[in-house]
């Protein structure tokens, strides 16, 4: 196949529109089901660049979950603890812990699943059954992968009423190495951003805490890889092989560090007692649950303990959670991972990465207020290590 025409471009009123490839040659994918569209494909390209480099930079399957062309999360196949299982709406999943790939699709998907309501799957590793039973029961537009599993293509069909996007890509494809885009009909050009992200890249260490073990460095690498495929400015937290926030789009850093922050925080507090033994009625499906849960921590529009509104989604009236308990519950996090596309300007992102239990930091380095920002570093006892590359991503 040498081109797909779309149905239309960004909006219905941006026709006509296909993809293609400029020399002529066959385009690296096959389309199995469903018809994908401009931002679907988007969101597939990009996907699958970060999975792609996630497996080669850590040898194990990754996954991501897209939206609107940056990701929601994207994780690798590490085994689940039974209460992030449960967080994750995964406890009931059967042979889980044997599958690395649905490892790492139940924490991409797990992490912000409000964000990942109707998201692209990327996956780096041919797609399990057990990963498709799993993708099956989602919202989800689409997915890409190097190759399905018979069965587990079968179980994919079946989805949105055998209209599901299931896209095969051509793991050996190379793009060439000088890539172009056009913009109000003028074309941009650029060589491709091939830059490798690898443990040495974060041997530079410039604090006085110098001590980043290896579980960290894996945490950087997952964070630095999300970021490269992350609208910027952008910043991302990410801990156990996670990225469990990611703070994309935003013109103020701090702003990044604050969205991701709340993000991470929001993931971390799906994990506590209270929120693990909310009493739900049985007829609330998982969608729901996610929003409601979201209202409970983050104190939405709705309050959802209020008299009136909690006997819509439980069985009993649960106890409020505090602000109080919320913050003794986040100050006993430590050990989590942040990297940041671009240098921090002000000692303030520190702070507030601070209050979501960062213990190691990957950034660029570069302003002039870097020693204001190592200062900070070393007053909580961060290591922070500069990359010396920026990572935007437009």
């Amino acid at each position: 196949m040498k081109e797909f025409e779309l149905k239309y471009g960004c909006n219905p009123n941006q026709k006509p529109s296909r993809i293609f490839m400029n020399n002529g040659a066959e385009l690296p994918i096959e389309i199995l089901s469903g018809r994908p569209g401009y931002i679907n494909f988007l969101d597939a390209f990009n996907s699958w660049q970060l999975v792609k480099e996630l497996k080669e930079a850590l040898g194990l399957p990754a996954a991501t979950s897209f939206k609107h062309v940056s990701p929601t999360s994207a994780a690798v196949g590490i085994p689940l603890s039974d209460k992030l299982k449960k967080a994750c709406f995964v406890d009931d999943v059967e042979g889980l812990d044997e599958s690395p790939l649905a490892c790492a699709y139940a924490r991409a998907r797990g992490t912000d699943r409000m964000c990942s309501f109707g998201d692209w799957v990327a996956l780096s590793d041919v797609c399990d059954v057990t990963t498709a039973k799993m993708i099956k029961r989602e919202v989800s537009d689409g997915v890409i992968a190097p190759g399905y599993e018979p069965e587990a293509l079968e179980i994919l069909k079946t989805k949105r009423k055998g209209n599901y996007n299931i896209v095969k890509i051509d793991p050996d494809y190379v793009p060439e190495v000088t890539e172009h885009k056009q913009v109000f009909g003028i074309t941009f050009e650029q060589g491709r951003n091939n830059f490798e992200i690898n443990r040495e890249l974060l041997s530079n260490v410039v604090t006085a805490n110098k001590d980043i073990p290896e579980d960290a460095l894996r945490d950087l690498i997952v964070a630095l890889i999300t970021l490269k495929y992350t609208q910027s400015n952008s910043v991302c937290y990410a801990v156990d092989g996670q990225a469990i926030g990611v703070g994309a789009g935003q013109q103020s850093r701090i702003h990044c560090t604050r969205l991701a922050g709340t993000k991470a925080d929001t993931w971390f507090l799906r994990q506590h007692e209270k929120v693990l033994n909310l009493p739900f009625k049985e007829d609330i499906g998982r969608p729901d649950r996610d929003n409601v849960i979201d209202g409970y921590i983050n104190k939405n529009e709705e309050d959802v303990t209020a008299d009136g509104n909690w006997e819509k989604y439980f069985t009993r009236k649960p106890e409020p959670f505090t602000a109080e308990e919320m913050r003794e519950y986040l100050d006993g996090i430590d050990g989590v991972a942040l990297g940041s596309d671009a240098f921090f300007p002000f000692a303030d992102n520190i702070d507030r990465a601070k209050k979501s239990g960062v213990k190691y930091i990957a950034e660029p380095g570069g302003s002039i207020r870097d020693d204001i920002v190592i200062e900070r570093c070393n007053d909580y006892n961060i290591a922070m290590a500069f990359t010396g590359m920026r990572l935007f991503h437009h």
